[in-house]
């Protein structure tokens, strides 16, 4: 339960801070899935690292990401997963675990996708992870 409460926490602040902030360049949109463009919305999901927590990363990869990937449509430009695995000083833990990132040309359009699905989400949480994590919202600058 707390768990559940703590993230929708993380999860509504996220849109409320986010919902301001500029959703399109202004700039035609490639389709391209390998570029990265100025002007995209990149929302990165954090999993950080702490003893005693878990990270199905087969799990994440081949259902989790996928699942919230079809809810976004078209607005999706492409979804990114990385696996943690040093620390960027060395002899210090490992920060995160996880990072998923998804790339969208639109906020509005990314919340509109996400809001119906978010018990669905959070639901499937507990199949891969223990952790709770921290979500970043942020616009591509280069």
């Amino acid at each position: 339960m707390k768990f559940n409460l703590i993230l929708s926490f993380l999860l509504l602040a996220t849109c409320f801070i986010a919902f301001g902030q500029k959703t399109e360049s202004g700039k035609s949109q490639k389709h391209d899935m390998t570029v990265t463009e100025k002007g995209l919305i990149k929302i990165s999901i954090m999993y950080p690292y702490a003893e005693g927590k878990t990270f199905n990363m087969e799990y994440y990869e081949t259902k989790h990401m996928p699942m919230v990937a079809g809810f976004l449509g078209s607005n999706l430009v492409k979804y990114t997963i990385e696996k943690g695995f040093l620390s960027g000083a060395p002899n210090q833990p490992l920060l995160f675990m996880a990072i998923g990132t998804f790339y969208v040309k639109n906020l509005r359009e990314y919340q509109a996708a996400i809001t119906p699905n978010i018990d669905a989400i959070r639901a499937d949480f507990a199949n891969y992870t223990n952790a709770i994590p921290s979500i970043f919202v942020s616009e591509v600058v280069k």
